[in-house]
């Protein structure tokens, strides 16, 4: 699943749905005032409103909106986007993740068209698809995403295609489906640290997302992979460098960190506001550890700059390639 950190004050009115019944036994968790270095301004640019209504338009959801990403009014504004496919719910209940949990909807089998034609009218150079956990399906959704990938080549043949997908645990032969279109990023982030899954990432298992990004470069060596954290959920240093090793045993291309902020007081809190300074330091280290690219500040998302990224990826690799012939 995608990364999901900025914090939601949206409360249920009345008689409305609770967005998160799961976690509503949960004590509260008072949501902490952010620091200045990760405020941001409510969005406003023009382009911000066409792109919220072209989303309309073709009916699509984006991991902006429902994530609630603090980068949304600089990336719309650009008419970046990042579409969310196979519904709204999720079937899992993370701790850290604002996105509804609960039944979702069956499958729109007319979705992967409407994401192509809406990457297409925006013109998009590079283009980052997530989507919720679909437990509830055979193969985690893997055809889906496929068949997006497949729309997106076929209407928008010049626009490279990231895929961020759930770990589709336990549906053997989903990856393969995936990895068999052919992104030309493959994007699954391990969330957090080993020692806090069974409080933050309940129902997934760190090693089966590491041993998923191992595959796709056992599957195809020429996709990109990319993974990332969120920081501030109390993890160690050691811990963090840890996964980075694990990271580059599994040939990892892209490294990504950012700050969790919390969603409401249901959620998991924030342990520690980690400063620039500090993942600075993170970047150098990761660096040094071999990654093709690093992004690390408080900011950083999953997609935030994806398309300048990809690019960034294509060179280094180009450039390494060259320096070892």
């Amino acid at each position: 699943m995608a990364q999901h950190f900025i914090v939601d004050h949206r409360q249920p009115r009345n008689g409305a749905q609770v967005r998160h019944p799961e976690k509503m036994h949960r004590p509260d968790n008072p949501v902490q005032r952010k620091p200045a270095w990760i405020r941001v301004r409510a969005p406003g640019h023009p382009v911000y409103r066409e792109t919220q209504q072209l989303m309309r338009a073709h009916q699509l959801s984006t991991v902006c909106e429902e994530a609630a990403c603090p980068n949304i009014g600089e990336c719309w504004s650009q008419r970046h986007a990042t579409m969310m496919i196979m519904g709204e719910i999720c079937t899992r209940a993370c701790a850290f993740c604002n996105v509804t949990t609960g039944l979702p909807q069956p499958l729109d089998p007319q979705e992967p068209e409407r994401v192509a034609q809406a990457v297409a009218r925006l013109g998009l150079r590079h283009v980052v698809i997530t989507s919720v956990d679909r437990d509830d399906l055979p193969d985690g959704g893997a055809a889906h995403i496929a068949a997006v990938i497949r729309a997106i080549r076929q209407q928008a043949p010049e626009t490279t295609v990231e895929v961020l997908t759930p770990d589709f645990l336990r549906k053997p032969g989903a990856l393969e489906i995936v990895v068999a279109a052919r992104p030309d990023v493959f994007n699954h982030n391990i969330e957090t640290v080993p020692r806090l899954y069974p409080s933050i990432r309940p129902g997934a298992r760190y090693y089966q997302s590491l041993r998923l990004l191992d595959r796709v470069k056992q599957l195809d060596p020429s996709i990109f992979t990319k993974s990332g954290l969120m920081l501030g959920l109390g993890e160690e240093r050691e811990e963090v460098s840890q996964v980075m090793d694990d990271f580059r045993i599994a040939d990892v291309d892209f490294l990504t960190l950012g700050q969790y902020l919390q969603p409401s007081v249901k959620h998991a809190p924030v342990r520690e506001f980690v400063t620039p300074e500090e993942f600075g330091n993170y970047a150098a280290q990761a660096r040094g550890k071999g990654f093709l690219q690093v992004s690390a500040t408080p900011l950083t998302r999953s997609s935030y700059h994806a398309d300048r990224d990809f690019a960034s990826l294509q060179a280094e690799r180009a450039r390494r390639l060259e320096k070892s012939r």
